[in-house]
């Protein structure tokens, strides 16, 4: 968040043309904003790091090997039924190359290559 505060130059003032005494207490009061404005941001920012902390002791990281067994995710598109018995995971796929960024390859049990990469999260492990 830039910390930005607007305050009139000169040339704003003349061509406004407010009475010194009110562009006077403006400019003042914009001048003690300012530093209520930072304290707000600096705030902000340590908030922030708390929360990022709080979750980040949460996450278990996940790693993946080549040749896992994983399902994928089913993911419904919005116009489908989505009942409570139908299926949540496709059928078995494995892991062809893993990225650094949470991002894997996989191809069907048969050899064909998946086109596009899947998240890590959308995929369980397999346990057979």
């Amino acid at each position: 968040m830039p910390l930005k505060v607007k305050i009139p130059s000169l040339r704003v003032f003349i061509d406004s043309e407010l009475e010194k005494a009110k562009w006077a207490k403006v400019r003042y009061e914009q001048l003690n904003l300012i530093s209520e404005k930072r304290i707000a941001l600096i705030f902000h920012q340590l908030y922030q790091k708390r929360m990022a902390k709080a979750y980040d002791t949460k996450v278990r990281p996940r790693f993946f090997q080549e040749r896992d067994l994983m399902l994928k995710e089913i993911l419904p598109l919005p116009e489908e039924d989505q009942r409570k018995w139908a299926l949540n995971y496709k059928a078995l796929y494995v892991v062809k190359k893993d990225f650094s960024g949470g991002a894997l390859r996989l191809s069907r049990m048969d050899g064909e290559d998946l086109a596009i990469p899947v998240n890590s999260d959308s995929v369980k492990r397999n346990y057979v």
